[in-house]
């Protein structure tokens, strides 16, 4: 049978990786993914065929992975956190649309078999570093306008603003990209308090992890990178200091009742 496991491993701690995560990559001969996933992962993926693509390469990616399962190997596609947020599960599904419409020549792919296993996604792991930021209602834009126009990303923004979710920002910045999240800023700025808590989680779970807590009106481009999840809280959330620790987070309504 032709397997095809589609797989998210999580922010980056190996004891955070899910066991089917596990099970589903020791059950593959062959590794799809960007190299750095691999390392993170160490030694489960020994003696795999690892199939490392760039950063960029993320087509690449599915389309080999659907063909290697497709030849009778059992292919493992994995990626960072939950790879059905913002990252490779998507594309497999959509290659798959592609042939369903004949604008592709694979129909191979169509008898692959294919589960997709979730991970802890960036904004899990900063929420819980912090405390609980998720607590209410809560949603993520991606600020990367490479794929969608920044219109629409814009609308979006002014609708989370003002329906007061939580909002966690994916791909905040890049090297070509330092703009957009300060627009951002603005727009939510017109929404919430200047004083609104904002995590800063930047390599989470990482060794070189490292987590702050400021203010939205504080929040700026030049101390994000890509690899920094940005989490706005709404305009309930609190910054609570205990000594030496900070936590954050979005009460649901039990005031009422405590």
């Amino acid at each position: 049978m032709s397997q095809l496991y589609v797989v998210g491993t999580g922010p980056g701690d190996a004891h955070l990786v899910a066991p089917k995560a596990l099970s589903a990559i020791k059950a593959s001969s062959d590794l799809v993914a960007y190299g750095l996933y691999l390392d993170l992962l160490g030694g489960v993926c020994d003696n795999k065929t690892h199939h490392d693509l760039p950063l960029g390469e993320e087509i690449g990616r599915a389309r080999l992975a659907l063909d290697l399962a497709a030849s009778g190997k059992t292919t493992a596609l994995i990626s960072s956190g939950d790879i059905g947020i913002y990252a490779m599960a998507t594309l497999v599904f959509e290659l798959l649309d592609q042939q369903l419409q004949g604008k592709e020549n694979h129909p191979e792919w169509l008898d692959v078999e294919i589960e997709v296993i979730p991970g802890i996604s960036a904004m899990q792991a900063g929420a819980s570093r912090v405390g609980a930021m998720l607590g209410h209602d809560f949603c993520t834009v991606s600020l990367s306008d490479l794929l969608t126009p920044w219109e629409t990303i814009e609308k979006r923004i002014h609708s989370a603003g003002c329906g007061d979710f939580v909002i966690s920002f994916y791909n905040p910045v890049s090297k070509k990209r330092d703009w957009q999240l300060n627009s951002a800023r603005d727009i939510l700025l017109q929404y919430r308090p200047a004083e609104t808590p904002v995590l800063l989680g930047r390599q989470l779970t990482r060794e070189d992890e490292s987590v702050r807590i400021i203010q939205l009106d504080q929040l700026d481009a030049k101390d994000v990178d890509m690899f920094t999840m940005v989490s706005v809280g709404n305009s309930e959330s609190k910054h609570i200091v205990n000594g030496s620790k900070e936590w954050v987070y979005t009460p649901r309504g039990y005031s009422k009742k405590l």
